[in-house]
């Protein structure tokens, strides 16, 4: 299939994701990927942007289902699809929008999955126990976000400005560079201190250059981390703690949200707290855990109790 490089409605739209929706450069990057897949596919059948139609979508979708692309994949470079043909339409550029009437292909609902109390508890006492000079570092960056939910790519972008250690709160910049205010707990507070005062002090000594980074979380070259940075770190948690329990950056922010609801907290909060655009994203987490289902059950049905 051939290769696209520049095209100019590609990338005016590019231009207005950017400039004017704000969005990170991580999303546009996934806009623009879908779109290119798009364009590749009617250029090779001879097609332009003004010759789609239900039709050509259909044959799309249709194609990368036979490559293999999942249908989680395959609606979000429709939704990509859709808001791009709509600012094509509203440019002018075309004078049909052929995605408004297409309805994205069912996808089963996967529900996040979450650490339970006792999983966290556990590795949060596990890895305190370490006696490496990283240890700091990694229950910081433990206790701050499941404390927090942050997202790790929040999670990289913090800076010392941004927290508010005596007051227990947190200035996070999220999608779209919307600004939230995020509360942490005492344990996390009381890590974060003693992080920031001997770990992150001991880094800009060792590079004085790094004096003058405004990130909260610097690698060993006192540099900001990447989000692959954050993952490595998780897997060599894993293996120093043993608690193997496939830890990723986002089970801890599943299980912030999860544990919140368990809890009784109302779902708004939640969303608050997440940054969730859409309530309808954050009510993923109503589903309940196996293990919480059974122990309502035995707590609250009368036929369930032992006499």
């Amino acid at each position: 299939m051939m290769k696209l490089t520049k095209i100019k409605e590609i990338d005016e739209f590019v231009e207005y994701l950017e400039l004017v929706l704000n969005f990170s450069k991580h999303t546009i990057n996934s806009y623009q990927e879908d779109i290119l897949s798009f364009y590749e596919f009617i250029f090779s059948n001879g097609k332009d942007i003004n010759d789609v139609d239900s039709n050509i979508i259909r044959d799309y979708l249709s194609d990368g289902l036979e490559k293999g692309l999942t249908k989680v994949t395959l609606c979000r470079h429709l939704s990509s699809l859709r808001h791009f043909y709509s600012f094509l339409f509203d440019q002018k550029i075309i004078k049909v929008n052929p995605f408004l009437f297409v309805s994205s292909p069912k996808k089963e609902i996967r529900y996040p999955r979450a650490l339970y109390i006792e999983q966290i508890n556990n590795l949060l006492e596990k890895n305190s126990q370490r006696d490496d000079e990283l240890m700091i570092r990694d229950q910081c960056i433990l206790e701050l976000m499941y404390a927090s939910g942050i997202r790790v790519s929040e999670l990289i972008n913090i800076k010392v400005e941004d927290i508010d250690i005596a007051n227990r709160i947190l200035r996070v910049l999220g999608k779209g560079k919307k600004e939230r205010i995020v509360p942490f707990n005492k344990t996390t507070q009381k890590i974060l201190k003693q992080y920031i005062l001997t770990y992150r002090e001991n880094i800009i000594v060792q590079n004085p250059l790094a004096i003058n980074e405004p990130y909260l979380f610097l690698s060993l070259k006192g540099k900001k981390y990447t989000t692959r940075g954050i993952e490595y770190i998780f897997k060599q948690i894993e293996s120093k703690t043993g608690c193997y329990y496939g830890l990723h950056p986002h089970l801890l922010r599943h299980s912030f949200a999860t544990h919140l609801l368990e809890g009784g907290a109302d779902l708004r909060v939640i969303q608050e707290l997440l940054g969730h655009e859409s309530l309808n994203t954050t009510q993923i987490y109503t589903h309940v855990s196996d293990e919480q289902m059974k122990k309502e059950f035995n707590f609250s049905h009368p036929r369930a109790k032992k006499h």
